[in-house]
């Protein structure tokens, strides 16, 4: 062992000696020998600037406007997004017009900004929130569960109401000298105003003297068309007597009835042949009505403006002629004792004629067309006036102080007829509206009200002589028979048909001992039918075009007239 110890001692010494020692003093310092090189001297300054500008091209994005690219651009700045100029106050140097958020610009979330604020406001409120990515929530699960997952925008019901409670308490609550106090928050809250509320404060106070002349004509203008439109039209009344004298030898009136007239019996028959016609009217005829009891003289309405009285019995000649109407007349009806009458115009204007000077004793006018006038059929009512108006009124005028004192509107529709029944304490009205509705005299509430579906308007009413039942001529071609006890209903055994009527206001009518219904039709024919068999009796041909009014004269049983659209009136026996 301390052979091989000292084997390895002589070798770490020859290791030693054999390496040379640096650390003497006697050794030299190590020589570098400088490098040659045969190549000339280059100046690369340059060259490294080109580098660097290449290696800047690279890097920045192509201007779009340039026509000519001097290197090859990479598929990088080939499709990289078109840069703007560097905002100057932005850091980021997002362009103006890509910034949407205060911290530059953020990309549309698939979420909505709606639900995003609904379930942020709710998970604040509650602790819980809908998790956008999946069907279940996240927070505060207890909660959840005992709000019944509601979000902040669904207010339960019972919240609601608690809310509106608490809103008017609280403005019960507020102290009225505080709503008048600026300084308060309750007089913020009154009289604050809206964003647009400032937008009048410019406008100018003061007209012009050119402004206040203009507005003075236009109100001129206006009041005068309003005046105009509220009123019928004007016109100035005439009247032109045809007779050979007013009064006869013995001091009697042209329209006093004969001494001698008088019913020669009670049975009616039909007419067979023409026996007078009257013609003066221009344009056609829209009704007749036979002077009251007696007969002896027929008034029409022209829709040539012109209301005629003519003779029956004597000379068969126009006595007077009244004109008081600007456009056709609608409507005509006497009083009881027919010494006035009433007229109906489509010049908005109701006229009270005096029969026998033809001078106009009152005008009456709403401003709306006139379709129907009727006086109350009670001797002590004589001075009550009923007009069915287009605008689906019923109007009641006393006509001795001019004043309206009641008006009927429940009608849908323009009002068509004016019928009294039950001794005159009720009527009944149609109208446009396809309905019957009776009223009671005086008091504007409906009592009956009829209107089935297959109803139709019906244009002319009339009451059978024995006062129980209700001719209506009805627009699908038929006349209808309405019972007038309380329950005003429709007799479905009595229905009259084969005329024409549909769009035309045919007047029905009854024979004076109430055998017969007669009915004018579209075609100029004049129908009889048998009351109590509801058979078709006879058929005359009165006109050519409409025959739009029949009458039945009230004392010679046979004799009845027509008129029509040709401006005739016929008289058949």
């Amino acid at each position: 062992m301390d052979s091989l110890q000292i084997y390895a001692d002589n070798s770490d010494e020859e290791d030693l000696s054999h390496q040379p020692s640096t650390l003497s003093a006697d050794s030299s310092p190590p020589r570098l020998i400088p490098s040659k090189s045969a190549a000339p001297k280059v100046d690369d300054t340059m060259l490294a600037l080109t580098a660097a500008e290449a290696r800047q091209a690279q890097s920045r994005p192509i201007d779009p406007t340039q026509h000519v690219v001097a290197f090859n651009p990479t598929y990088d700045q080939l499709w990289a997004p078109t840069y703007g100029p560097a905002h100057p106050y932005a850091k980021d140097g997002i362009a103006q017009g890509m910034r949407n958020h205060k911290l530059g610009f953020v990309e549309d979330a698939s979420i909505d900004s709606f639900v995003f604020d609904e379930q942020y406001n709710t998970f604040h409120k509650y602790g819980y929130a809908a998790d956008p990515s999946g069907s279940n929530y996240i927070g505060d699960l207890d909660a959840l569960q005992k709000n019944d997952a509601i979000s902040v925008y669904n207010i339960p019901q019972h919240e609601q109401k608690k809310r509106k409670i608490e809103r008017e308490k609280d403005e019960d609550e507020v102290d009225p000298t505080e709503i008048d106090n600026p300084a308060t928050d309750v007089w913020l809250m009154k009289n604050k105003r809206s964003p647009w509320a400032g937008k009048k404060e410019g406008v100018q106070t003061e007209l012009t003297e050119e402004q206040k002349k203009y507005a003075e004509e236009y109100a001129k203008k206006k009041e005068e068309k309003g005046h105009k439109g509220e009123k019928g039209e004007h016109v100035v009344d005439k009247t032109t007597f045809h007779g050979k004298e007013e009064r006869d030898y013995q001091g009697r009136s042209w329209i006093a009835p004969p001494k001698d007239a008088k019913a020669t019996n009670d049975h009616c028959y039909i007419p067979k042949r023409l026996v007078h016609t009257w013609s003066g009217h221009t344009k056609g005829v829209s009704a007749i009505r036979f002077f009251p009891k007696y007969g002896h003289l027929i008034l029409s309405a022209g829709m040539d403006t012109k209301v005629k009285i003519w003779d029956v019995f004597n000379s068969g000649k126009c006595m007077r002629t009244y004109m008081g109407h600007s456009k056709a007349v609608r409507d005509i009806s006497f009083c009881n004792d027919g010494t006035k009458f009433l007229t109906a115009g489509y010049d908005k204007n109701i006229k009270y004629w005096d029969t026998e000077t033809g001078q106009v004793i009152s005008t009456f006018s709403t401003g709306k067309v006139p379709y129907v006038v009727k006086l109350n059929p009670d001797e002590d009512k004589q001075n009550i006036l009923l007009a069915g108006m287009s605008d689906k009124k019923i109007v009641q005028w006393d006509i001795n102080t001019g004043q309206i004192t009641q008006e009927y509107d429940q009608h849908l529709g323009a009002v068509n007829t004016i019928t009294f029944v039950d001794n005159n304490r009720r009527f009944v009205t149609s109208s446009d509206d396809k309905s019957l509705r009776v009223w009671e005299f005086g008091i504007p509430v409906v009592i009956k009200y009829i209107s089935e579906p297959h109803m139709h308007s019906m244009p002319s009413i009339s009451l059978h002589p024995n006062t129980n039942w209700l001719a209506a001529q009805s627009l699908d071609n038929q006349i209808l028979i309405y019972s007038t006890r309380e329950r005003f209903q429709l007799n479905k055994k009595k229905r009259f048909a084969g005329h024409i009527v549909a769009g035309y206001a045919c007047q029905v009518n009854f024979s004076p001992d109430g055998r017969f219904v007669m009915s004018g039709d579209g075609e100029g024919k004049c129908w009889f039918w048998d009351w109590k068999s509801c058979k078709v009796f006879r058929t005359l041909k009165c006109h050519e075009g409409v025959c739009i009014g029949c009458e039945w004269h009230p004392l010679e049983q046979s004799k009845v007239a027509t008129c029509g659209w040709d401006g005739l009136i016929k008289y058949w026996d």
